[in-house]
């Protein structure tokens, strides 16, 4: 590699040579086994040559050049056309790494409202434990550079896909009727350029291709960060396999799953939003400009549910006693960081049969490949653009699935499945067509790192090489997940915007901006040069992107118009009433125990969420609180059945005041709050006060293990 990087430092490694070659689709096919905690298997990559793509994104930019003064310029209702063999109007392309043990065929097949089920065959096959020979064979070889880091791989060999019969009709060249390295390369070259109108069959054939056999091992090493694969004689991208397959398997400790326990006391495993993303999961082309699609096949002991981030709604197959299988696919584009999998003792929860026809709210839905006609023009690379599907451009709400801990069905029940379809109608209502065809809804477990799911994962946040290799500044520094000022300025900023441009045509925009971004990677300065071209001139107001980004992203503290907007917002109804309340507590607070037997009790107004966290806050600028009104607060709202925003702030009160008598609640936050109680632990700490710093010590010691490891290592810091 022409980089040097520090892997024991802050910053987190790309190393992937996104530049000379990009995957264009993964097969996995994994096993699940809980007593090791390993997931085992296998991951084809289809890929396609640095010149290809080269060629597909010059011819992109002359398409667009070309038409420059028909709509193509950035925010214009009319995008240039992308011919379906071109691959992506932004920069690079393709990416998606993950597992498969090519051992199975998968058939899939579509019901009536386009959700997929699957069937599968079962076909044994064994991993092959002898790894390549990884000795220096020349550096004019090329060098395949996965990201990777905490798994253990097996062996790497190229895959045959010239021996899958019927894969004549993707060899142009009559001369080619030798199989050989370029016959094959072809092969994969033409199918993985398919038309989005044949994902179906474009999928079987990525399977049966999948399940070819080896023809060859390749030489591969392994350092912290990456794989590195190459084959002896191919000095370039054009001459490396374009399908090879790699058999490896997880490690328990690997930073990219979590194995734990759901709120029923049941073992189950989810992907982390980690510093590292999916790179402890499956070797994977790190950078989001490296798209890809998949496909898996995941088995696991019968009494689990497999979810994936799949566009079906897959159902599982047994296999053999004890075993099923779930099959997923996805046909959109997308980076590696965005493949997700959980797998538990999940039970999904059904809406109760009613006679009032309230269940009957779902819009029908087709399938993609049916009623697929030009809606209109899209910009992405191609594949099966619900964008384009008359029907989806209408469905409200999309199938949606719900699955919860067994404890939890009811509470779900009651009030999850409430919520969802009016939810979905809203997106649709302010933003417009679904992008995906599906929904699942997970209630995960309380170790889940909801903090740190956004974590910036850009490709140039560091040197580029020319190879594609970068780094993420500070990426691998814990602490970042629950750094959220750049993520509360974000949202601050958008409220901005709404106030400032008012709804109907901010709403408008965002609606335009969907459709006309929809399946590509954005940077904020698209959003904010289209939106400032789509409004019209009285209402920018000497709003330009410059002065948005100097003062919103490039100045320390609050924005001076966030500063203005709060003191008006100090004024609007619902905050009047909260220091109306507060006035009230510090009154009740300032009384002396004893009162005169006339005097009345306070009345105290029903407040709603948002008003309770705005109150507990109010009563946190308090220097002293009497146990008596702690006590007091806590039976009025119900504080310990309260959201977890409205029982942190109760937290902290506890923790201030040393309410000795609460102090329950505050243990029962840092283990079913996990994320959010790392603020928590701080506040212990710092109180200095024996009883609690002891609480917040015999609290870390049950859950440390179950923790986030980034969390736990906050933690740990903290407390030790």
């Amino acid at each position: 590699m022409d980089m040097q990087l520090d892997p024991a430092g802050d910053d987190l490694p790309l190393m992937a040579n996104t530049s000379h070659i990009l995957v264009k689709h993964y097969v996995l096919d994994l096993d699940v086994d809980f007593e090791s905690q390993v997931i085992e298997g296998t991951i084809v990559l289809f890929l396609e040559d640095g010149d290809r793509f080269k060629k597909q994104n010059r011819s992109v930019e002359e398409a667009c050049q070309s038409e420059s003064n028909k709509g193509c310029k950035l925010g214009m209702p009319e995008p240039c056309h992308v011919p379906v063999t071109n691959a992506m109007t932004f920069s690079s392309e393709m990416e998606y790494n993950d597992c498969a043990i090519c051992s199975k065929g998968e058939k899939d097949t579509s019901d009536k409202d386009g959700n997929h089920d699957n069937q599968e065959h079962a076909a044994g096959i064994s991993s092959s434990k002898r790894c390549c020979d990884t000795g220096n064979h020349g550096s004019e070889e090329f060098l395949l550079v996965l990201d990777c880091c905490d798994l253990s791989v097996l062996k790497v060999e190229e895959v045959d896909v010239a021996a899958v019969p019927g894969m004549g009709k993707f060899t142009r060249s009559p001369e080619l009727t030798v199989v050989s390295e370029e016959l094959r390369n072809q092969i994969v070259r033409e199918l993985v350029t398919w038309p989005a109108n044949r994902w179906r069959e474009q999928l079987d054939y990525y399977a049966r291709c999948s399940q070819a056999a080896g023809c060859g091992e390749l030489l591969f090493d392994t350092d912290t960060w990456s794989l590195q694969i190459r084959k002896t004689g191919a000095q370039t991208a054009t001459d490396f396999p374009h399908a090879i397959r790699i058999w490896y398997k997880t490690k328990p400790e690997g930073r990219s799953v979590t194995w734990t326990s759901d709120q029923s006391g049941r073992p189950c495993v989810y992907t982390v939003g980690s510093p590292v993303n999916n790179r402890a999961l499956f070797p994977c082309q790190e950078p989001p400009v490296a798209m890809s699609t998949w496909q898996a096949t995941v088995r696991a002991a019968a009494s689990f549910v497999v979810l994936m981030s799949g566009e079906n709604s897959a159902k599982p197959t047994q296999l053999w006693e004890g075993c099923s299988s779930w099959y997923y696919y996805v046909t959109m584009p997308m980076p590696a960081s965005t493949f997700t999998i959980a797998v538990g003792c999940w039970t999904e929860v059904k809406m109760e049969p009613c006679s009032s026809g309230d269940s009957a709210t779902e819009t029908p839905f087709s399938p993609p490949e049916a009623d697929f006609r030009h809606v209109g023009v899209c910009s992405h690379m191609e594949y099966p653009c619900r964008f384009q599907n008359a029907s989806a451009t209408t469905q409200q709400i999309i199938p949606h699935r719900v699955f919860a801990p067994v404890c939890l069905t009811g509470a779900c029940q009651e009030t999850l499945l409430q919520l969802i379809p009016p939810c979905l109608s809203a997106a649709h209502s302010v933003l417009g067509t679904h992008p995906f065809s599906r929904l699942d809804v997970l209630i995960v477990p309380a170790n889940f790192p909801s903090l740190g799911m956004a974590r910036p994962n850009k490709d140039k946040t560091g040197h580029t090489s020319d190879s594609g290799a970068s780094v993420i500044k500070h990426g691998l520094n814990p602490e970042k997940s629950f750094m959220q000022v750049h993520y509360l300025k974000g949202y601050f900023l958008l409220r901005f915007l709404a106030e400032r441009l008012g709804d109907e045509t901010y709403f408008s925009f965002l609606r335009k901006f969907v459709h006309a971004f929809h399946g590509q990677l954005i940077l904020s300065q698209d959003f904010l040069q289209m939106l400032l071209e789509n409004i019209p001139e009285e209402k920018r107001l000497e709003l330009s992107v410059e002065n948005i980004y100097q003062d919103w992203l490039e100045s320390s503290g609050i924005p001076k118009p966030l500063q203005r907007e709060r003191r008006a917002g100090a004024e609007c109804g619902l905050a009047r009433q909260v220091r109306a309340e507060v006035t009230k507590w510090i009154r009740v607070n300032r009384r002396p125990r004893k009162r005169k037997r006339r005097e009345r009790e306070a009345v105290f107004e029903k407040l709603l969420p948002d008003q309770l966290v705005l109150l507990l806050e109010h009563l946190l600028e308090q220097k002293t609180l009497s146990h008596r009104t702690l006590q007091s607060l806590q039976r009025t709202y119900h504080l310990q059945d309260q959201d977890a925003e409205v029982r942190h702030r109760w937290c902290e009160l506890i923790v201030k005041h040393k309410f000795t008598k609460a102090y329950e609640s505050v243990e029962r936050f840092l283990q079913e709050d996990q994320a959010m109680g790392v603020y928590l632990y701080g506040e212990l700490m710092v109180s200095e006060d024996a009883r609690q710093q002891q609480l917040a010590r015999r609290c870390f010691e049950r859950t440390r293990e179950q923790m986030d490891r980034s969390s736990a290592q906050v933690v740990a810091d903290m407390l030790f």
